[in-house]
């Protein structure tokens, strides 16, 4: 019988391909299926507490350090799909870049990916950091941290922690203003993404920029 791709396999065969260790495949099931019961998902898992985790029957030191370790290597997964210099090959790279950095935060973080007139990386940096409430964004800061990395174009980010990507009145407003304010010293804003439990919203893909 050929083996499952990952894309069939069930969170709880993935989790247990990668727990298990020196013992069995049936008992690295039969853990993988604990853990996934007691936190109700495997993303909730993976962002358990140490302590929690190692409440859990079946998980010693070695798995613990697994189970840390993976959201980690994803982030950085994501993070290299966009390195420094690469140009910008489709917004699904972005979205997913974005989503590695912010959809896990429990606080709002405003964050800005530049770029040059080619669409080509010059960094990424976070702003403004928030409470779950919302954040406060100066386009002040935003220019003059635009203009030090001599950027012609910039694609705005930032969370929201419910969960739901819809754009608020206040995230239009804020967007209108940075627009204005980077058209100033001719940086283009081409895009303003609110990240969601898994979903993103683009205000440009709904014509407010």
């Amino acid at each position: 019988m050929a083996n499952k791709s990952s894309r069939d396999q069930s969170d709880t065969e993935l989790l247990a391909t990668v727990i298990v260790a020196r013992g069995s495949k049936a008992a690295a099931f039969d853990a993988a299926s604990r853990l996934i019961r007691c936190f109700g998902s495997l993303r909730a898992l993976l962002q358990a507490d140490r302590k929690a985790i190692l409440d859990c029957p079946g998980v010693g030191r070695a798995r613990l350090a697994v189970l840390r370790a993976l959201p980690e290597l994803a982030r950085r997964y994501y993070a290299q799909s966009l390195p420094h210099g690469a140009p910008i090959k489709s917004p699904a790279d972005t979205e997913a870049f974005l989503q590695a950095h912010m959809r896990h935060l429990e606080h709002e973080l405003f964050c800005c990916l530049y770029l040059d007139n080619r669409h080509r990386v010059l960094g990424f940096g976070e702003l403004f950091r928030g409470t779950i409430d919302g954040t406060s964004v100066y386009p002040r800061e935003v220019v003059k941290e635009a203009l030090n990395i001599n950027a012609a174009a910039v694609i705005l980010a930032h969370n929201h922690p419910s969960g739901v990507a819809e754009p608020s009145q206040a995230d239009e407003q804020i967007t209108l203003r940075l627009k204005s304010a980077l058209e100033l010293v001719d940086i283009r804003l081409l895009d303003h993404l609110i990240i969601g439990d898994g979903k993103a919203a683009s205000l440009a893909g709904r014509g407010l920029i």
